[in-house]
């Protein structure tokens, strides 16, 4: 099991080496900050053979002023490089970072919905976030450090060798020791870095969850079992927390018995050779010093080695993220609506391979009419929608466009070229003008926005607010009513004037005065244009040129509000339910 810890270390500490060097460094700045690094070390090694020649100059008859200056030299240099080069080491992981974390944003942007039905929204947050910084605090705090105290440690001791070896030999006796101990500590580290960044990415995910849906969460009166549920999480990373806390417990101790120890034989032992004449106070003093030199970098390691291990942990979850295909986004494909049918062609498709969704389902949506999609909850009409946006691929079968496969569209342009009006369209954080114009890539003129919202019956209760088209709508437009949100979504359905029009219950959730209102826009929207509408009240769509009966994932019957009353006895029977036969009988 230790030797699988073991290896499973050492394989992400190569996946993040690999990592590293894939990243785009800003190399004129490492250079310099490496530089600056390195003569913030250079200097450190020179204070203590200065310290030792003032040390065994008071030693003597006259007191060296120039030593003193020199001393005050080395310190000053000492500080002006160390502190630039801490500025340009944060400046460096503070570019990495916005650029991975823009990589990453652009990524989640264009991965398939498939990917956000099986993540959660805090999740991917997380990656976006807290993997990043891990990364950052790596290359701000970590990656050059190790290089500088590796350089000091070889440094310390090739000084040290100079001016005492039997004394660097005792010192060197406790580096195995020291070895001994961080390794396995290290590997438990390990595995408790990756469980803890884990859990916080679950917590996160939880929070993210149960945030967004705070008005279900106070309507069903959720708020004790929500805080059960957060309490856990937190107890979670509580006790991960503690676990690391008594490695790191361990670690220091044990670090500073057996340095105290070192230091307590060298003061003797050094004491000793000073007294017999065998070694210059100004030499004992130098050889504390570069222990301290030597000791320093060996503890920053210990805490170096623990975040490159979250850092590892950290790549391999935003690898994870970055491996996953993408949309075919701006990738060419045609650019060109045609004003023919769109057909769906022996069309299957499942979410998962225990159950289909749709089965083997044909027919045809003439240009420039209206066509409704009726039955049953529950039998696949959304799901319908979603292919037609190429949400998802059929598992089997095409969907085309006179001739063409939908697939042969410019998706992007595919897309731009449908309007989605849902029964509870969403609304972005922002304004009024905003949320009309999202998605448009051009400066929208007020005229035609204040046009849009006229034309969605909009444009009144805009004007009764006190900031009109620039109130600020709160989060997924809570601050409007049902029926406003649905114009404001009309209205930038009409704005984007798209060649094919889905509505999906859009009036269902309404009031008789809103449903009104949405109807008129409704109807000004379809005028003219190809639009498929999903409705269970069916008072809404008797007048379509088609409907189509929809139920279990089939078509089972297709025709205008008489031909199916005639011939579909389900047909019938949801009419008669909802009081119309007489009406249209």
């Amino acid at each position: 099991m230790k030797r699988d810890e073991s290896k499973a270390s050492r394989s992400s500490l190569r996946s993040l080496w690999a990592f590293l060097q894939s990243i785009h460094w800003p190399r004129k700045l490492v250079i310099i900050a490496l530089i600056l690094a390195l003569a913030e070390t250079f200097f450190k090694l020179a204070v203590p053979l200065f310290t030792m020649r003032l040390v065994d100059g008071l030693t003597g008859e006259t007191f060296q002023w120039q030593g003193i200056a020199i001393l005050i030299t080395v310190f000053l240099l000492q500080g002006i490089s160390g502190g630039f080069s801490y500025y340009l080491l944060s400046k460096i992981g503070e570019t990495i970072v916005k650029q991975l974390r823009n990589r990453l944003w652009g990524h989640v942007l264009r991965l398939p919905v498939s990917y956000f039905d099986s993540h959660e929204t805090g999740q991917t947050m997380s990656r976006i976030t807290q993997d990043t910084g891990a990364l950052k605090n790596l290359i701000t705090g970590h990656l050059i450090n190790v290089i500088t105290g590796i350089i000091s440690i070889i440094g310390s001791i090739a000084f040290l060798l100079v001016l005492d070896w039997k004394m660097t030999l005792i010192m060197l006796t406790s580096v195995p020791v020291m070895l001994l101990i961080i390794r396995p500590l290290g590997a438990m580290m390990y595995k408790i870095s990756r469980r803890t960044q884990d859990e916080t990415s679950n917590f996160s995910g939880l929070l993210g969850r149960t945030l967004s849906e705070i008005r279900l969460v106070k309507s069903f009166h959720a708020e004790n079992k929500e805080e059960v549920k957060g309490n856990n999480g937190i107890d979670s990373l509580y006790t991960l927390g503690l676990k690391e806390a008594k490695i790191l417990s361990i670690i220091s101790p044990v670090m500073t018995f057996i340095i105290m120890a070192v230091l307590v034989v060298i003061l003797g032992y050094g004491g000793v050779r000073v007294s017999e004449g065998a070694l210059s106070a100004g030499t004992l003093v130098a050889i504390i010093f570069y222990l301290f030199q030597i000791i320093v970098p060996f503890t920053q390691m210990a805490s170096s080695f623990t975040a490159f291990q979250k850092a590892a942990g950290a790549t391999e979850r935003i690898q994870e993220i970055i491996k996953m295909s993408l949309e075919p986004l701006d990738q060419g494909g045609l650019k060109e609506w045609s004003n023919d049918p769109l057909h769906f062609n022996r069309v299957s498709f499942s979410y998962s391979k225990e159950q289909h969704i749709i089965k083997d389902v044909s027919f045809t949506i003439p240009p420039g009419k209206t066509t409704a999609i009726t039955g049953p909850s529950g039998g696949g009409k959304t799901t319908l929608f979603a292919l037609i946006e190429q949400f998802y691929q059929p598992d089997a079968g095409e969907i085309l466009l006179g001739e063409r496969p939908a697939e042969a569209f410019d998706l992007a342009f595919w897309r731009k070229s449908i309007g989605y009006v849902s029964q509870e369209s969403p609304l972005l954080s922002g304004t009024i003008y905003e949320n009309i114009c999202y998605g448009l890539d051009e400066s929208v003129p007020m005229e035609r926005v204040v046009e849009a919202a006229v034309l969605a019956n909009a444009h009144p209760f805009i004007e009764d607010l006190a900031d009109g088209y620039q109130t600020e709508i709160g989060e997924r437009g809570m601050k409007l009513s049902g029926g406003q949100r649905q114009r404001i979504a009309i209205a930038r359905a009409l704005i984007a004037d798209p060649e094919l029009l889905l509505l999906d219950e859009a009036t269902s959730s309404l009031d008789a005065a809103s449903e009104n209102l949405i109807q008129e826009a409704l109807i000004k929207l379809m005028e003219g244009r190809t639009s498929v509408v999903i409705a269970h009240r069916l008072s809404t769509v008797l007048h379509a040129d088609q409907i189509i009966f929809f139920e279990n994932g089939e078509v089972t019957g297709t025709g205008t509000h008489e031909e199916l009353y005639d011939q579909h006895a389900m047909y019938r029977d949801l009419v008669n339910s909802q009081g119309l036969q007489k009406a249209n009988s």
